[in-house]
């Protein structure tokens, strides 16, 4: 949650606190538009990644204690190769995050939003159709 609220103990994003419990999850993992890949390591899950009809990334955790050691690349390498090569990708990044994203190959599409107690910012991949460089 620090990733993502303005405050610190999550105050003013509990719409957003109810999104990320189980039953909200369970009710993604099990719809139809949203596809979700997890990663596993030895002491247990890892992180997850999810795509939301198919071309927005709606989920990508990695556990704090494997940040910096290239899961979330992994993920996002599965998330994206189930993608059509010429489609564009959307993100609405924590502020946190944005660095990874713009590694990625993400652009900022506008500035930071900040509305019911999260802050993002919305970004967009253009990828390349199939024989074009990247």
């Amino acid at each position: 949650m620090p990733f993502m609220t303005l405050a610190p103990d999550g105050a003013g994003a509990e719409q957003f606190m109810l999104s990320m419990a189980a039953e909200a999850i369970e009710r993604y993992v099990t719809g139809e538009a949203y596809q979700y890949w997890t990663g596993w390591l030895d002491d247990g899950l890892a992180g997850v990644v999810a795509l939301r009809n198919g071309t927005h990334l709606f989920h990508l955790y990695v556990a704090r204690r494997h940040h910096g050691q290239g899961h979330a690349r992994q993920l996002w390498d599965t998330a994206r190769a189930a993608v059509p090569a010429a489609q564009a990708m959307t993100v609405n990044a924590s502020v946190y995050a944005v660095p990874m994203y713009q590694h990625f190959g993400f652009a900022a599409t506008g500035p930071r939003v900040e509305q019911h107690g999260i802050a993002y910012v919305p970004m967009r991949l253009e990828q390349n159709a199939p024989g074009e460089g990247a």
